[in-house]
Parts: structure tokens; C-alpha cells; sequence
């Protein structure tokens, strides 16, 4: 793993210049991002040594270099999912790569159903923690020592000063924005009600299918993550229906100005 990691490095390095500060994952339908960045360079997925390929039809797989905010930024445009067949190892290894790269702070953005009642379709979540109900762990196996401890605390897995930082932003541009707990559920189907009910029972305001395994890397390497979620549906007994990713994606998009902005200003921030 740590020549895989070493080799997808030096290849994005012998193509790029720049140093990117900051790592930031785009979820499904949340590309709008893309569109402030000051482009310098972008690879696709499947010429990176070792990297996965997305197989989601909304993810479109490449890594855009340049700067946002006035930050040297690297951008994934698609990220990878458990669902699609592969390991934790491979969905987290573009944030090992990432890290060797040089970020120092890593920003996550998803899409997610929303089960806290108060939620409405397409505002935004802030995570302050998370549920893993994930069926594996990316940090299982030998552990490699060079990228972080054994057993990494995820106590403050959501850096506390971002989120404060991301609050003030909502506020003062009168986006809602709302604190909330996520839950990492496999996938790629929907939960039925009874499940949907369970995940409210135990503590979670908003269920997705990623986000997790690379929060879990992240902090196990040490990088300070934020992370926010658009409600693209309604999961509580009330507002249940039927749901297609068409209606998911526009609800994301419908959300993309608000994340955008929210995102681009906490960069600059920070």
C-alpha cells in the first residue's frame, strides 16, 4: 500500500507544480464547486497509478489542481463508494495520496437523507459527529505506521473552530444550516421505514452511503476535516415517498449555491 500511495504520488507530482493546501471531496450532484476554482491543471481518475475508477453515472472521476479562495486547493470531482465493489483501502486511498500530496485540512461535502424531522429538502448539515454502520474499516489490516497509529481517537473527528467558522458564514448570508449527526449506512439501496426509523432511534440526524471511511483516514493521518451534508430527501414517517436519483441530484443542485458560497468562504478562512 505505502508503494502504491508512494507511486500515484510521484506521478501527480512529475505533472503538478503546485502544492495544494487543501483536500476537498465533492458528493453527488455538488460539482457547482468546481466552477470557482481558478483551474491549473486536472487528471483523470483512471491515469493515476492504482487509483479506483468512479463507476457512479454523477461522479465524474478526475482531480482538478488549483486555486480556490486564494488557496492552492486539490479537488476531487467523484469520489468512491463501499457499494461499488471496492475495498476501504481503495475508497480512501486518494485521501492518503491527498495527505502525501500536502494538504493540511480536508473539506467533505455529500448528499444525504434527512431523518431529523426539522430538515427540509436541499439545506445544508453540518456534521459534528458521525455513526459507522459500515460492514468494514479502512484502517483493518497491517497497519501502516508511516500515515498514523493503530488505534486513531475519533473524538473530535469534525474540526470544532470550522464548524463555529462554517456557522457564522450560514448566519451572516441567511443560509440555513443546520449541526448535525451522520450515519454511514452500505448501500446503494434505500432504507426501508423500519431501518429509517432505527437510525433516528439511535442517534442520527442524516443518513448517506460515504464520507466515513475517509474521515476515519483522514484523522488517523491527522488532518483537521469538515464536513456537510445536503438533504436531497426526506426520511422521517411524515414526508416519506418514493424518491429517484434524478430528484436527489436536483434537489443537490438546487443546494449549490449556498454550499458554494459556505465553502468557498470557510476555505478562505481557514
Amino acid at each position: 500500500m505505502i508503494a502504491a500511495i508512494q507511486e500515484a504520488t510521484q506521478f501527480i507530482q512529475a505533472q503538478v507544480a503546485q502544492k495544494p493546501q487543501v483536500g476537498i471531496i465533492l458528493g453527488t450532484g455538488l460539482g457547482g464547486l468546481i466552477q470557482e476554482i481558478d483551474i491549473a491543471h486536472t487528471i483523470e481518475y483512471d491515469d493515476i497509478p492504482h487509483f479506483p475508477i468512479s463507476t457512479v453515472e454523477s461522479h465524474h472521476g478526475r482531480l482538478i489542481f488549483g486555486t480556490l479562495a486564494g488557496k492552492p486547493v486539490v479537488c476531487m470531482q467523484g469520489r468512491f463508494h463501499f457499494y461499488e465493489g471496492y475495498t476501504m483501502a481503495q475508497v480512501t486511498f486518494p485521501v492518503r495520496v491527498m495527505k502525501q500530496l500536502g494538504i493540511e485540512k480536508l473539506f467533505v461535502s455529500n448528499a444525504a437523507g434527512g431523518l431529523n424531522p426539522a430538515y427540509q429538502i436541499s439545506e445544508l448539515m453540518i456534521l459534528q459527529d458521525h455513526i459507522n454502520l459500515l460492514p468494514a474499516n479502512p484502517l483493518t489490516g497491517p497497519n501502516l505506521d508511516e500515515m498514523g497509529v493503530r488505534f486513531p481517537d475519533m473524538l473530535g473527528a469534525y474540526d470544532a473552530e470550522m464548524i463555529t467558522m462554517a456557522l457564522e458564514i450560514a448566519a451572516e448570508h441567511q443560509i440555513k444550516a443546520h449541526q448535525g449527526v451522520y450515519v454511514s449506512v452500505p448501500g446503494p439501496n434505500l432504507e426501508t421505514p423500519a431501518e429509517y426509523r432505527f437510525l433516528r432511534i439511535i442517534g442520527a440526524d442524516a443518513v448517506g452511503m460515504s464520507t466515513v471511511p475517509e474521515v476515519i483516514v483522514a484523522r488517523q493521518m491527522g488532518l483537521p476535516v469538515f464536513a456537510i451534508s445536503v438533504i436531497t430527501d426526506l426520511c422521517f414517517p411524515e414526508a416519506l415517498k418514493h424518491v429517484t436519483v434524478e430528484e436527489v441530484i436536483a434537489a443537490a443542485q438546487k443546494a449549490e449555491p449556498s454550499l458554494t458560497r459556505l465553502m468557498r468562504e470557510l476555505i478562505a478562512k481557514s
